[in-house]
């Protein structure tokens, strides 16, 4: 773990010193970052972060992880000012309002943009019908693909509704469970898999500039 850590912020550019995480618990609370929660960590474990699943900041240089194998890493990032979010999204936080609450955390849905990472797609995520029928009536009856879910499509609706342009929003076609040469998957593998890791952070050279 801990070397995947140090190779992902090797590749990425970024000072692993200055990352940052939550304890994430499928809710909807959002901790600023002004600073990294527990600084010169990320590349330790898992414990003694701080219980949330979003993570908002303002500080250049400062980068921000979310960790999911099948739920989806939600970033986000406002057009016209030095402010990101990441979420950690699964069915729990979407119904639970984890995205809308990281946008309120940013300011200004209409000026902000998103990216919603890979998590397992309604091929491969049946639940029962009581949890459909909160999906349909919290985003919409497309969000129901027969005895499925489609949590990438219920983040996209969430993040609409908020006020986030439609243009503005991508997403990446694929699901976690039915690549297993590319992701991790929890349905698929268990508890004992891996994660992936979402990261968003603002680019000093970008303000110096």
């Amino acid at each position: 773990m801990r070397e995947n850590r140090r190779r992902l912020a090797r590749a990425l550019g970024i000072d692993p010193e200055r990352a940052t995480m939550v304890h994430q618990v499928h809710g909807a609370g959002v901790r600023d970052a002004a600073a990294p929660l527990r600084p010169g960590r990320f590349l330790g474990g898992l414990s003694g972060w701080p219980e949330g699943d979003a993570l908002v900041t303002r500080t250049a240089g400062v980068a921000l992880a979310v960790m999911g194998a099948d739920c989806l890493p939600v970033l986000m990032w406002r057009r016209d000012a030095p402010a990101v979010a990441a979420a950690h999204a699964g069915w729990r936080g979407l119904v639970d309002g984890v995205l809308e609450a990281a946008l309120a955390a940013l300011g200004d849905p209409a000026r902000t943009a998103a990216w919603v990472g890979p998590g397992i797609g309604p091929c491969c995520y049946p639940v029962d019908a009581a949890l459909r029928s909160r999906f349909a009536a919290r985003f919409s009856p497309a969000t129901v693909r027969g005895d499925a879910v489609d949590l990438a499509g219920a983040a996209v609706g969430a993040l609409v509704a908020a006020g986030v342009p439609a243009a503005h929003v991508r997403t990446v076609a694929a699901c976690t469970s039915c690549e297993p040469a590319r992701f991790y998957s929890y349905r698929r593998d268990g508890a004992a898999t891996g994660r992936q890791a979402g990261l968003v952070w603002i680019d000093p050279a970008i303000l110096r500039g």
